[in-house]
C-alpha cells in the first residue's frame, strides 16, 4: 500500500492529535542525540573514544531494556503515569551521570550510572506510535501515521547526533547531554499530560508470556532487522566525527550527520509513495543489505583518502534509512500480539539501540586500532551479515494477519 502527501496531512492534523504530535516531537528529538552527546561529553573529558563508547554502549543498553519493559507496563496500565515517573527518575539519574563525569569518578562507575539513565529514559518512541491506533482508523491514514512516525523518527536518530556534535564544541561539552536531557523530560511530561494519552486505556492481550511481544517469529525478525540498522548507524556515528577529527575539523562530523538526515528524509517520503520492494518481507533484508554496501562504499572512499567520495557515499546510504524505519513500523503492525502494540515497538527500538551500542563500541575500538575508517568497514559488514540472515527468515513475516 502507498500513501499520498494528504494522508499525511489528515494524520497529523487528525482530532486530538496537535498536542501529542508536538510534545512528542519535542520529547522523542533526543531519542539518539543524549548517547551520542554523551559519547562526544565523555571523550572530550577523557581524552579517549574508547572509554567513551563504553560509557555511551552502557547508556544504550539501559535504554534497550528500558524500552521493553516501560512498553510492557504501559500496555498494561496505560502511558500517562508511567511516563511521569520515568521522566522524573531520568532527570535525577542524567544529573548524577553529569556529575560522575565532571569528578572524574571510576570508569565502571559512570558506566553504572549511564546504565540507569538509560533504563529510565522515557520510552517515547514506543508511546508514541501506539497512540495513533486510537487518533486515526486503519487504512492509508494509519500508514501514513505509522510512516510520519519512522520518519521522524529516523530524523531524530540522525540530526540528533549531529545537532549533539555541535554543541560538543561549545566551551563545555556538556552542552549537548543538558539540551538532551531538558528536551525529553519536557517533551514527555507534556505528552503524558495530554488528553489523548490521559484517556487511552490498555487494550485486552491476546496472552502473556515471559518473553511477551518477542515470543512471535515475526517479531523476532524484525527485532534483527532493527539490529542490523543500529550496528550499522552506530558505526558511522563514531567514524564519522573521527574522520572530521582526524582532519582537524570537528564540526565537519555534524553538519556531515545533519547532512545525511535530510537525505533520509526527502527519500523516505518519496519511497512511501512507491516502496520497492513492495513486499515487506523482501524490503527488509534488501534495504539492510544495500545500507551494508554503501557504508563499505564509505570504507573504500577513506581509504583511498577522498573526502569527496565519502561524503557521495554517505549521502547515498542515508537515502536507505527511512525506509527501513518506516518499514520496521509497519511489520510491527502485522505481527504484534493484540494488546503489546507499545510492548512490540519497543523491542524494535530496543534491537536499534543495542545494534548501536554495539557498533559505537567496536567502532570506537577499530579507530582506536586502524583509523577512522575502518568502523566504515565495520558497519558495513554488519550490515551485509545480517541482511543475509533476514533473507533466510523472510518467510516469518510474509502473509501474517494482522493483530492491530
Amino acid at each position: 500500500m502507498s500513501v499520498s502527501l494528504a494522508d499525511y496531512r489528515a494524520a497529523v492534523t487528525a482530532p486530538g492529535a496537535t498536542v501529542p504530535v508536538l510534545t512528542s516531537a519535542v520529547g522523542r528529538f533526543p531519542v539518539a542525540m543524549f548517547s551520542f552527546a554523551t559519547l562526544l561529553y565523555v571523550q572530550r573529558e577523557s581524552g579517549s573514544f574508547a572509554v567513551a563508547g563504553a560509557v555511551s554502549a552502557g547508556s544504550l543498553v539501559g535504554v534497550a531494556l528500558g524500552s521493553v519493559l516501560q512498553g510492557r507496563l504501559m500496555d498494561r496500565r496505560g502511558p500517562s503515569g508511567v511516563l511521569l515517573v520515568v521522566a522524573t527518575l531520568f532527570a535525577l539519574g542524567a544529573g548524577g551521570l553529569v556529575a560522575a563525569v565532571e569528578t572524574r569518578v571510576a570508569l565502571p562507575v559512570v558506566v553504572a550510572v549511564a546504565l540507569f539513565t538509560g533504563l529510565v529514559m522515557p520510552a517515547m518512541p514506543g508511546a508514541s506510535r501506539a497512540l495513533w491506533e486510537r487518533l486515526v482508523p486503519s487504512g492509508p491514514r494509519r500508514e501514513a501515521a505509522y510512516s510520519y512516525e519512522a520518519i521522524s523518527l529516523e530524523v531524530f536518530f540522525i540530526l540528533g547526533p549531529g545537532v549533539a556534535a555541535l554543541l560538543a564544541s561549545t566551551p563545555w561539552p556538556g552542552t549537548g547531554t543538558a539540551v538532551a536531557v531538558a528536551a525529553t523530560v519536557v517533551g514527555t511530561v507534556g505528552f503524558a499530560l495530554s488528553g489523548p494519552v490521559r484517556g487511552s486505556r490498555p487494550l485486552p492481550s491476546t496472552g502473556a508470556t515471559l518473553w511477551g511481544a518477542i515470543a512471535s517469529p515475526g517479531m523476532r525478525t524484525i527485532a534483527l532487522a532493527g539490529l542490523g540498522f543500529g550496528l550499522v548507524v552506530g558505526a558511522v556515528e563514531v567514524g564519522v566525527p573521527a574522520v572530521a577529527t582526524g582532519l582537524g575539523e570537528p564540526w565537519l562530523g555534524g553538519a556531515l550527520l545533519s547532512a545525511w538526515s535530510v537525505t533520509s528524509v526527502l527519500v523516505g517520503v518519496l519511497y512511501g509513495m512507491r516502496p520497492w520492494p513492495r513486499a515487506l518481507h523482501l524490503r527488509m533484508p534488501v534495504l539492510v543489505a544495500g545500507f551494508g554496501v554503501l557504508v563499505l562504499a564509505m570504507w573504500l572512499a577513506g581509504v583511498a583518502d577522498s573526502l569527496v567520495l565519502l561524503v557521495i557515499a554517505m549521502l547515498a546510504a542515508g537515502g536507505l534509512i527511512t525506509p527501513q524505519t518506516t518499514g520496521h513500523s509497519l511489520i510491527v503492525e502485522v505481527v504484534a500480539p493484540r494488546g503489546a502494540a507499545t510492548e512490540a515497538f519497543g523491542w524494535v527500538v530496543t534491537a536499534i539501540t543495542v545494534g548501536a551500542a554495539v557498533g559505537q563500541s567496536l567502532a570506537g575500538v577499530v579507530v582506536e586500532a586502524a583509523g577512522a575508517s575502518g568502523a566504515f568497514l565495520t558497519g558495513g559488514a554488519a550490515g551485509l551479515l545480517v541482511g543475509a540472515v533476514l533473507w533466510v527468515r523472510r518467510r516469518t513475516i510474509e502473509g501474517t494477519p494482522s493483530a492491530a
